[in-house]
């Protein structure tokens, strides 16, 4: 091993140290200047300013996941095929068969999850 990989090595470690370093200084001084008064009120549940009811375990139902999958799904989706449609022109009629391909099998998606009553909120 030569002289310039280990040197680079070197530099590497000394510039992960002084990470860890200003990490370990960061949270010294935060320890030491942050204020503290524990209370008894302070160590209480908090809900969007109401006192909590019930138990602190509460059953979500799945349907609220399923949104959120849809969601992002049809997010990540965009985020695809938005930059495609600004270069469009440059593509040819072989991309245009492969995002029709693409949007197809989205569409598919969704058109399953609206038979299966996914899409009602209820």
């Amino acid at each position: 091993m030569d002289s310039t990989r280990l040197g680079d090595y070197l530099t590497f470690g000394v510039l992960l140290l002084a990470g860890f370093a200003f990490v370990a200084a960061a949270m010294t001084a935060n320890s030491l200047l942050r204020p503290s008064a524990p209370s008894a009120e302070k160590g209480k549940a908090y809900e969007c300013g109401v006192d909590p009811v019930g138990k602190d375990w509460a059953q979500v139902q799945i349907r609220y996941y399923v949104y959120a999958f849809l969601f992002v799904l049809f997010a990540v989706e965009a985020v695809f095929l938005f930059p495609w449609a600004a270069v469009f022109r440059g593509f040819g009629p072989a991309a245009a068969v492969e995002m029709g391909v693409f949007v197809g099998v989205l569409a598919l998606g969704l058109a399953y999850a609206w038979r299966k009553g996914v899409l009602r909120w209820r």
